[in-house]
């Protein structure tokens, strides 16, 4: 398979384009970026055929197959909505679009158009969420009875401008990791949040947009979960806990990019250090993209599972923004990133 990165991001540099050539006979053809010169220099540095800087001219590219898009989040569903409307098969970087409506469309054209739209959401694809989400299915946990996700972290330099200052680029705090981490808690539970409370803060390193936030979410099945984001927090490690009433498992510095951290199951019996697979996470999403484009299966994270993520995040938002309790609309928008 063919690849065109719509973005030259730091995203695709360091994590997707060495997933996409380990992947049998895939090869990224082109990248597409608004900055011509910038295209160019990114195609030349890490070995890209062809840069692009007018999105109709890339998606006309007969060589191209499928398309990752890692733009600002504003740019996702024009992008994936052309590139569908091409027969291109689509994995977009979360979060899908500005609005539950946007991303919807999104998976009803592709849905329409026959191609594969997926979410890349990667954690679901490390070994350690894994290792988790099975202690959960295998009844290791018992009944569930809370989960604390902690994912407060510092924003690195080279990652900073839009992301802190531009809310119309989709920029802040919720949009970048709430809405991840709203993933990873249904991959755990398979259900969806079904009510949060929040409240959001900018300790200074946000101009216009929150850098930290904090929710609180009620699941269907009587599940609370506390959530803790934040782009300003240099000495903080990252984790998530379940407890239920046969055990509970704690995962140390697993909310990352690589396969990394410790995952620990308490119960009667004991304490456990539970093993698992640490495989890189991208060529995971991307092998499970191309086995699905090749009718084996499903995408790691596919198109409603972008949607769900991203109401939830919406929910968090709206819900901080107002100090009310705040019902996750999952079908009929909520608002706005």
């Amino acid at each position: 398979m063919r690849w065109g990165f719509a973005g030259a991001s730091t995203i695709a540099s360091e994590f997707m384009l060495n997933a996409v050539r380990a992947q049998p006979g895939h090869s990224v053809a082109a990248v597409l970026s608004g900055d011509a010169s910038r295209g160019r220099a990114y195609a030349d540095r890490h070995g890209i055929g062809q840069s692009h800087d007018r999105l109709a001219r890339f998606l006309s590219d007969s060589r191209i197959d499928a398309v990752y898009i890692s733009t600002t989040n504003e740019k996702h569903h024009p992008q994936a909505m052309a590139a569908i409307a091409a027969g291109k098969h689509v994995l977009c970087e979360k979060p899908l679009a500005m609005t539950v409506d946007q991303a919807r469309e999104m998976v009803a054209a592709a849905r329409d158009r026959r191609v594969v739209f997926a979410t890349n959401h990667h954690l679901r694809c490390a070994g350690s969420h894994r290792a988790v989400r099975a202690l959960v299915q295998d009844g290791s946990l018992g009944r569930i009875l809370s989960v604390r996700v902690f994912h407060a972290g510092h924003l690195p330099a080279h990652l900073r401008g839009w992301r802190l200052d531009d809310p119309a680029a989709g920029g802040g705090v919720i949009p970048d990791i709430t809405v991840h981490d709203a993933d990873t808690v249904r991959f755990y539970l398979n259900e969806d949040p079904a009510e949060v409370v929040a409240r959001a803060a900018s300790a200074g390193m946000g101009q216009g947009v929150e850098d930290s936030v904090m929710s609180v979410w009620t699941m269907p099945s009587g599940v609370m979960v506390q959530s803790h984001e934040s782009f300003t927090h240099p000495h903080a490690r990252s984790g998530i806990e379940l407890h239920g009433t046969e055990g509970s498992v704690y995962a140390r510095d697993v909310m990352s990019q690589r396969p990394e951290g410790t995952v620990t199951l308490l119960d009667a019996r004991g304490r456990h250090d539970i093993p698992f697979d640490r495989h890189d996470l991208y060529e995971e999403t991307v092998s499970a993209f191309a086995d699905a484009v090749a009718g084996r299966g499903r995408p790691a994270a596919d198109g409603e599972d972008g949607v769900r993520s991203l109401a939830v995040a919406l929910a968090v938002r709206d819900a901080a923004r107002t100090g009310r309790a705040v019902r996750v609309d999952y079908g009929n928008g909520a608002g706005t990133v």
